[in-house]
């Protein structure tokens, strides 16, 4: 799915934490490992239920939402992350297979979005971005 990363990407900064949501364990371990390696404090849920607690708890620089999932999809992840002033604020970025998924992401005013599967080189600009 993806390569290791390349050479020369230095650590991030350490404050900067990155929160995964996917409901597909092998994605979320892989862009936990990826991630953490770059540097980047990573934590995952594997729904949007479980992902609104670990962003309360934690308030990541940025999210990483799968859009559809078991318990709480990505969707309602998203209009329950913007009534609370606590993580509203906090940028999302939807990485998800779906077709027509510019569409499907227009009226959940995300930052960015990228499809699977991921070219790591784009990932690692996206989450500099938010985290730089």
């Amino acid at each position: 799915m993806m390569s290791p990363p390349a050479a020369g990407h230095g650590p991030a900064a350490p404050q900067c934490a990155v929160l995964v949501v996917d409901d597909d364990r092998d994605i979320r371990e892989t862009l936990e490992e990826i991630l953490s390696y770059e540097g980047y404090a990573v934590a995952t849920a594997r729904n949007g239920a479980e992902a609104l607690t670990q962003a309360r708890a934690l308030h990541p620089s940025l999210i990483l939402l799968d859009l559809f999932m078991p318990v709480m999809d990505g969707a309602e992840f998203r209009r329950q992350q913007r009534q609370d002033p606590d993580i509203g604020e906090i940028p999302v970025v939807v990485v998800s297979a779906a077709a027509g998924l510019a569409e499907r992401v227009a009226g959940l005013d995300v930052a960015e979005h990228l499809e699977k599967p991921l070219h790591i080189e784009q990932l690692f600009e996206v989450v500099a971005r938010y985290c730089g």
